[in-house]
């Protein structure tokens, strides 16, 4: 029987930042509810700011095999 090990992401915070493949994710602030965050692509001269659900931001770090660079 193979045992899968899985990682558990941490909580999302202030100031943390993840490091994906294509790109790095920068949280700025963390609500009850809401993430706003910059989505950074490597080479990128100006990034927009965004806002989505915790829920979807995990699921995006989870899919994109994220790690936290910087809590």
């Amino acid at each position: 029987m193979k045992s899968t090990r899985r990682t558990r992401l941490k909580p999302l915070q202030n100031g943390q930042i993840w490091r994906m493949e294509e790109s790095n994710l920068h949280v700025e602030l963390v609500g009850k509810r809401l993430v706003h965050y910059k989505l950074v692509r490597h080479g990128a001269k100006r990034t927009p700011a965004s806002i989505s659900g915790k829920g979807a931001v995990e699921k995006y770090l989870k899919e994109n095999k994220a790690i936290l660079v910087q809590a």
